[in-house]
């Protein structure tokens, strides 16, 4: 079996881009995912099959499956379709024309899987060209984050890199300024984001490290008024994405 994706936003969107050899696993007598049976008919690549109960726990690997699961089959056919989008930052900047604007989100060691997949979804909301997460001490792709995302997953670029200090260097090469999320930064609605953005967001527990601190232009923060010190990483990357498009529109 291939990577295979619950939550029914997540199944519907993957469905658009599956390739032969995925499986579309529904729960025998459960009428509610007529529709998602309608839609893997319909593409001609993905078959069907109805399965037990104790089946779709065992494929879903927990009872909350909402009785559907979609296996996009192996690697191979994978990566023809129904995957997340990967690029090298390399290949990213030499791809965009001389005056073209972009935003990219550096993700500074964010673990949570939840919080990925909650970034990817409003990443497609704001149009953001690509998402940079560095090898290790990361949340990856997996199952937890297309669900999350709602099917969003589907349509970011990403790119996973071994030292995210030196392609934040090859983005300002390219005509890229930096900007790292941090609570003692200026505020994010004063900012003027330049057309070609990197917003850094630092992880859940300790925020970006030191060195990539060092690389980033400008620190902008979320001023705030609440009983809690901080916001969610996801939420926080929303807003900021959110500021960067009032300055950018698409």
């Amino acid at each position: 079996m291939g990577t295979k994706i619950t939550g029914i936003h997540a199944i519907e969107e993957a469905l658009k881009n599956a390739s032969r050899g995925s499986t579309l696993y529904l729960l025998r007598g459960d009428r509610r995912n007529s529709a998602l049976e309608i839609k893997a008919i319909s593409n001609g690549k993905t078959a069907v099959k109805k399965v037990s109960e104790a089946e779709m726990n065992k494929l879903a690997g927990s009872e909350d499956h909402r009785g559907a699961v979609l296996d996009l089959g192996t690697r191979a056919t994978q990566s023809q379709g129904g995957r997340i989008r990967e690029m090298s930052v390399l290949d990213f900047c030499k791809s965009l024309k001389d005056d073209q604007g972009a935003l990219v989100l550096a993700l500074d060691e964010i673990t949570d899987p939840h919080n990925l997949g909650a970034i990817l979804r409003s990443a497609d909301q704001f149009s953001a060209a690509l998402i940079i997460v560095p090898e290790r001490r990361s949340a990856s792709a997996n199952e937890t984050v297309i669900r999350i995302s709602s099917g969003a997953a589907q349509y970011v670029t990403m790119a996973t890199v071994t030292n995210l200090s030196r392609e934040l260097d090859l983005l300002k090469d390219h005509g890229f300024w930096v900007y790292g999320a941090d609570m003692d930064g200026d505020p994010s609605y004063t900012t003027k984001f330049s057309k070609r953005t990197v917003l850094v967001m630092g992880s859940e527990g300790s925020g970006m490290r030191s060195l990539v601190r060092t690389k980033c232009d400008h620190i902008v923060s979320i001023p705030m008024s609440g009983h809690i010190d901080s916001l969610n990483v996801s939420v926080a990357a929303g807003i900021l994405m959110y500021e960067y498009r009032r300055s950018n529109p698409v």
